[in-house]
């Protein structure tokens, strides 16, 4: 099992209490430092108390959905995001990945495979390979037309604008302008982004290169920014 992140927080926003009280205590035995609120107004003023690094996030939550909860949250966070639903419409999910969820995982589920999806994205973000020293090597910003990404300074701009960005969105942005000729399938970037022992949809790419593209002005049918290679995936556009 992977370590936890030292003094990581995580913040369960769930109305079920036998569930949250199941996942806050495999959190704890993880070395989590859990907190549990069951409403959604609740939920978006614990996330701004709390601060925490990762938040669990039910959809039907009462007071406020969950998707509004997650909506308010992107306001003032950027912590990461997993939606928890027992929706089986998919248009839920994505609308909930839509405002700035960085995954999900459907009920019923396995509280252990929802401790492993908090690892992975405390795992995040990668700037790189380290050097022999264990230090990460310096990048150049990569320009784009009116698009820079600086990664070593995890910012992007457009023009004199910095885009706001949610943690996948930039993490995608960057994995995409490290090899800017290269067309990555929807798999390579699930693996470089979310980890290798990553299970689920692969269109979860899909839904974070569409709202990725709503932030940057872009097109799909123009691929300024990102471009689409039919049959594989995507790549960098040049600007």
């Amino acid at each position: 099992m992977t370590p936890p992140q030292p003094g990581a927080r995580v913040l369960i926003i769930e109305d079920e209490t036998t569930l949250a009280g199941m996942i806050a205590a495999y959190l704890s035995r993880a070395g989590y430092d859990s907190s549990v609120v069951h409403t959604g107004p609740d939920g978006v003023r614990a996330a701004r108390d709390l601060a925490p690094d990762v938040v669990i996030l039910d959809l039907g939550l009462p007071g406020l959905d969950g998707i509004e909860v997650c909506r308010q949250i992107r306001t003032f966070t950027d912590c990461y995001v997993i939606v928890v639903t027992a929706r089986k419409d998919e248009i839920d999910t994505l609308i909930g990945l839509s405002v700035g969820a960085d995954d999900y995982v459907t009920k019923p589920f396995s509280v252990r495979e929802l401790v492993a999806r908090v690892q992975a994205v405390l795992r995040r973000p990668r700037t790189g390979s380290t050097t022999a020293s264990g230090t990460a090597p310096s990048e150049p910003t990569r320009v784009f037309g009116a698009l820079r990404v600086d990664r070593d300074g995890q910012r992007v701009h457009l023009g004199d604008v910095e885009v706001a960005l949610t943690p996948t969105e930039r993490d995608l942005l960057m994995a995409l302008a490290r090899r800017p000729s290269m067309a990555f399938s929807r798999r390579q970037l699930i693996d470089d982004i979310w980890g290798t022992d990553w299970v689920g949809d692969e269109h979860l790419v899909d839904v974070h290169v569409a709202h990725l593209r709503r932030k940057l002005g872009d097109a799909p049918d123009i691929g300024r920014y990102i471009t689409t290679v039919r049959g594989v995936g995507y790549r960098m556009g040049q600007g």
